[in-house]
């Protein structure tokens, strides 16, 4: 399929796939709607309800472990890099990606340079280091990238937090699916949280059938409402 890549409304550069006409981030802001879903209310929303509740051993404070669903650019695992240390939280990441980016679109990306510090290493090393194989990034991140398709996860009670950022259902309703979420739901620890830009009737209804606790929120620019999930500890 034929892409290329367009500036969103913030600067930040994405990929545009003509044929289905869909991004891998939002038009109105990549690095917004990154901070907006997985960031504020995913990660800190994670660590502020849950994290220390959960981990009650001093050795395990502030060690998480986050799932995404859809690699893609590596945005989402970059701004968490970054947010690692502000939180001083050890962060274990997995990015899984059945159609890994290619480097000359890497290349063309320019998250690094809208950030106030320089982060270029960090992301080219994250892009760099081969898949399958457990990278230490910084001192607080960890990356793993895995090269599969999503119904082929088998991980259960291993992550705290799940990014579900698949393409939108309109162009892959294959991957918002009851038999997806329940994956999803086994990959979780209990008190596990999974957060989504998707707001539709349907993704929500097979979050809640295969057990989630699911609420709307207030979505990134140019998106009226998101989904949060948590799978309860009963």
């Amino acid at each position: 399929m034929k892409r290329k890549i367009i500036t969103t409304n913030d600067g930040s550069k994405t990929i545009h796939i003509e044929d289905w006409n869909e991004q891998y981030h939002s038009v109105h802001g990549a690095i917004q709607e990154a901070n907006h879903v997985f960031i504020k209310h995913g990660l800190l929303f994670y660590f502020e309800n849950y994290c220390h509740s959960e981990q009650s051993e001093e050795s395990k404070l502030n060690q998480v472990a986050i799932l995404e669903i859809g690699f893609g650019t590596g945005l989402n695992a970059f701004l968490t890099l970054i947010e690692s240390e502000k939180l001083k939280a050890t962060i274990s990441y997995t990015g899984v990606e059945a159609f890994p980016v290619s480097e000359s679109e890497l290349n063309q990306l320019n998250y690094t340079s809208l950030l106030p510090v320089d982060y270029t290493e960090q992301f080219k090393i994250m892009h760099s280091e081969p898949w399958e194989t457990n990278t230490q990034i910084t001192k607080e991140f960890r990356l793993k990238k895995e090269k599969k398709y999503f119904k082929d996860i088998r991980s259960e009670n291993e992550f705290n937090i799940i990014y579900f950022d698949a393409f939108g259902a309109r162009v892959q309703p294959e991957l918002w699916t009851e038999a997806i979420f329940k994956i999803m739901f086994k990959a979780l620890k209990p008190q596990g949280v999974l957060v989504t830009y998707s707001a539709k009737g349907s993704v929500r209804r097979a979050m809640q059938t295969v057990g989630f606790t699911v609420e709307r929120l207030p979505g990134p620019p140019g998106k009226r409402e998101m989904l949060r999930a948590v799978k309860s500890l009963n």
